[in-house]
């Protein structure tokens, strides 16, 4: 089975990729003793930690840490009427770390999410890897058999139009987990003991047109490229669903990025996920979800923006309105999504003024 490196083989030291610009974003509900596991990868870095939950609670940080905590009190103040966008008592709270940090790059991780090691027991630094995979360029165009052929010891295979060799930039590095899977709770429910042991030492890029579950777990972006993209939805407390925050930013940011020209990465990093929620709550979260997905899915297929949609902003809030015109049949629920989906975009812009740069070409 799977093990999760100690802290005595986390302890080699490490070269702090981008330390200036990358802030490592992180949502919870109890004390971060689990960064010390991290401290020889993640100390370097800028956190900001969002506290759901109960504002009255203290959190507790480990010593030595660089870092700032905002609770719903703080929500509240910055964002004001506007705070009504980001979700209570969910793990989508941590979308609003998103808005307040002003780095070009943001890592996110959950707090049940422990340093892995490779097959040969090296710890693995997953942000090193997150790094090396947003700053190579994507290939959403053409399918490489080699997968990522920008890795050291891989190339463009016989038969790769040189034309489009040189990629796109990549907007998204989506890693994984070994131990506990990211599953759904009827997965959860009939395989109760599984565990993944299993170690794909592979990353792709994620071919234009093609969706993907995206998992908030362990997930970096560049967030000038794609981050008003990066919301999670309107889930948990007072919402009629939950666990499908991340899911939700990964279908609006897949479509984005097809309509920009931009690519999303998949595989490593793994993260090792120390514990499985419970089953019976995720299904009372997810159930709705899992019925609605059926329509979501396909509305998200089909989803075409026009041409004048430049900005990430722009396609976000032409998304909004093809979630209104055409998911609120589904449940009045997307209506009230598609309005939380143009006040995100709203509170952005406000606390980022510089303004809206085009990322990359409409394809």
């Amino acid at each position: 089975m799977a093990e999760p490196a100690t802290e005595t083989q986390a302890a080699a030291p490490v070269v702090a990729l981008l330390k200036n610009e990358l802030d490592i974003v992180i949502p919870t509900i109890r004390n971060l003793d689990f960064l010390e596991m991290w401290r020889p990868f993640f100390q370097p870095y800028h956190l900001i930690i969002v506290q759901d939950g109960d504002p009255s609670k203290t959190i507790k940080v480990p010593e030595g840490f660089d870092y700032e905590l905002y609770n719903r009190n703080d929500i509240n103040r910055i964002l004001g009427p506007k705070a009504s966008c980001i979700s209570f008592k969910d793990s989508a709270c941590r979308c609003f770390g998103y808005m307040v940090s002003k780095k070009k790059y943001i890592f996110t991780i959950d707090d049940d999410c422990f340093v892995a090691k490779d097959p040969s027991g090296k710890a693995i630094n997953a942000l090193e890897q997150h790094i090396k995979n947003l700053l190579s360029p994507s290939t959403p165009f053409f399918f490489n058999t080699l997968y990522d052929p920008f890795r050291e010891g891989a190339d463009f295979v016989r038969g790769y139009p040189f034309s489009l060799r040189e990629g796109v930039p990549t907007a998204a590095s989506h890693g994984l987990w070994l131990n506990i899977p990211d599953y759904d709770a009827p997965t959860q429910l009939v395989k109760p003991l599984e565990r993944n042991t299993r170690y794909v030492d592979a990353v792709l890029t994620i071919p234009k047109g093609t969706l993907f579950p995206m998992c908030g777990m362990n997930l970096a972006f560049n967030r000038e490229l794609i981050g008003p993209a990066m919301y999670f939805g309107l889930m948990g407390d007072g919402q009629p669903i939950g666990r499908y925050d991340d899911m939700w930013a990964g279908w609006c940011t897949k479509v984005i990025c097809d309509h920009l020209g931009l690519g999303v990465k998949t595989g490593l990093p793994y993260i090792f996920h120390s514990k499985a929620s419970n089953p019976f709550v995720n299904l009372r979260k997810e159930y709705k979800g899992i019925y609605w997905q059926e329509e979501i899915i396909p509305f998200f297929q089909q989803a075409v923006l026009p041409k004048d949609c430049t900005t990430v902003q722009k396609c976000y809030i032409e998304l909004a309105k093809q979630v209104k015109e055409k998911l609120s049949k589904v449940d009045p629920y997307f209506d009230k999504l598609a309005d939380a989906m143009v006040t995100w975009i709203e509170a952005w812009d406000e606390l980022n003024p510089t303004g809206p740069v085009p990322n990359g070409k409409a394809a």
